[in-house]
């Protein structure tokens, strides 16, 4: 019998090594799409990082001798259970300003001659549903002697004159839609609950011609912030109904502005995400501008000459997402990523100064940033250009003197995570009311996401500003308009809002 001989095959002689790794290449493109999907739909969004430990024990780790014999090893394990005293939960003293309603109960059939030695007192906390009353202006005309005509009181200055909706009722229905997160039927629907009665088209009618009257509020306040030497700039999705086509919505977006210094925010509507917006909206901002990568805003910077500023955060991200592409090369860049989130953590803790916290920059952060370049650069080499690890890279690599940049002045931050927190209300809004009727009403959302985000940035109660500006907005002085804003305003009669 002949013995066969194995052949061995080259496959260099098949499939010239360039093309295999352009293969290769793609598989591994294709592989780290399926994870990002997978993600999406099973996984979870969280970016935190725990490092991994070689040398850390297990949380339940027990050391058993060899010389205990096993079923002595399995008692061993059962008997030191630990047992800790039980808790009881801190109940929390009720709040001291809310009004106290008084309820004194005497005991049943009390003896003639008893002596009150001292009293309990419960208290619990009540509500009672929203109050929604009818104010009533009542002007008395009188005849003037000697038939010189007739005096009335002057009407005082409503915000919608020809309308029967007062200043209180119309702040409660905005600060509902835009930070309680009720549409409007939810509202008509609450309402409803107390035989108040008013037709969808009624309120949809009040809230259009209340955010005309805001208009000059929001130039100005648009104006203001562009005049701030930082920004911060993001974008976010917001469906709106299609005139064009019925049943179908429009992908609109949400330009975004954050001053961190000043503690301002903007939001500004574009029916699109093209790179003519944040031309158009950043014309007159010369100054230092924070972003993701999005290429849109490099035709701003360089046109206008801004320094640009990028997002560790975002950075950071791409590391995350090829974790499982590469976990040794993402890992490593995590930790050192954590370090410079640490730094930051420590000054926010110590509440330095200025000059401070530059030095302390200089001395914790700069180091670490050096190191991870040189490391980037030394592994880019190394890995293919189109999986995970390699975009992470590429990421960083492109924009390195941008996402430094922070550590040249003490009120840069490390990365866009304020003004993402400033995007969350607008997230959730759009889940519940789901999408904007028109493109007007779209600018008028993102007008009113912008006076309620510098509200909470400036500690400012929603409600209370926008019925005190409801009030005084008919009458108040142009060229004074400043000191409506909700960073600049004062009301000395909360009580009666």
């Amino acid at each position: 019998m002949e013995k066969q001989t194995e052949t061995l095959i080259n496959l260099d002689d098949y499939v010239p090594k360039r093309k295999y790794d352009e293969l290769l290449g793609k598989v591994t493109h294709l592989e780290h799409q399926l994870l990002e999907l997978k993600r999406l739909i099973f996984g979870t969004k969280s970016e935190r990082f725990i490092p991994s430990e070689s040398n850390q024990l297990g949380l339940f780790t027990e050391v058993i001798s060899e010389d205990v014999p096993v079923s002595e090893q399995k008692q061993v394990s059962y008997s030191k259970t630990i047992t800790k005293e039980k808790k009881h939960p801190v109940r929390l003293p009720l709040a001291p300003h809310l009004p106290r309603v008084e309820e004194v109960i005497e005991p049943e059939n009390i003896i003639e001659g008893s002596v009150k030695i001292g009293e309990e007192i419960t208290e619990l906390l009540e509500y009672t549903p929203q109050k929604v009353y009818v104010r009533k202006i009542v002007r008395p005309k009188y005849a003037l002697p000697k038939d010189s005509g007739i005096s009335i009181a002057e009407l005082p200055s409503l915000i919608l004159p020809k309308s029967n909706v007062g200043a209180g009722l119309l702040a409660h229905i905005f600060v509902s839609k835009f930070i309680d997160h009720l549409p409007f039927y939810r509202q008509l629907q609450i309402l409803k609950r107390q035989d108040v009665v008013i037709a969808s088209a009624t309120i949809s009618g009040w809230f259009t011609k209340a955010s005309q009257q805001l208009e000059v509020l929001y130039k100005v306040h648009k104006q203001l912030i562009l005049q701030c030497d930082y920004l911060q700039a993001d974008e976010s999705t917001i469906k709106v109904q299609d005139s064009h086509k019925k049943g179908s919505t429009h992908k609109g977006y949400h330009w975004v502005l954050h001053a961190p210094v000043e503690g301002l925010v903007l939001f500004e509507y574009a029916p699109s995400r093209a790179a003519e917006v944040p031309e158009v909206l950043l014309q007159e901002f010369r100054g230092t501008l924070q972003t993701d990568g999005y290429t849109a805003y490099k035709k701003v910077i360089e046109n206008y000459g801004l320094k640009h500023l990028a997002c560790m955060a975002h950075a950071r991200r791409y590391f995350e997402k090829a974790l499982a592409n590469d976990k040794s090369r993402a890992s490593y860049a995590l930790e050192q990523i954590q370090k410079l989130y640490s730094v930051e953590r420590k000054i926010k803790e110590r509440n330095l100064n200025s000059k401070t916290i530059t030095r302390y920059r200089a001395l914790c952060a700069k180091p670490i940033l050096d190191l991870l370049y040189t490391w980037m650069q030394d592994q880019y080499t190394k890995v293919l250009p189109k999986s995970a690890i390699g975009k992470a890279l590429t990421y960083s690599l492109k924009l390195w003197e941008s996402l430094i940049g922070y550590i040249d002045n003490p009120v840069y931050c490390i990365d866009n995570n304020l003004i993402e927190n400033s995007i969350r209300p607008l997230a959730l809004g759009r889940k519940n009311y789901l999408f904007a009727g028109n493109h007007k009403a779209a600018q008028n959302a993102a007008m009113m996401y912008s006076f309620f985000a510098t509200c909470k940035i400036n500690d400012v109660n929603p409600y209370h500003w926008l019925h005190d500006v409801f009030k005084r907005l008919p009458e108040h002085k142009a060229n004074k308009l400043e000191e409506l804003l909700p960073q600049n305003w004062k009301n000395n009669s909360i009580e009666n809002c």
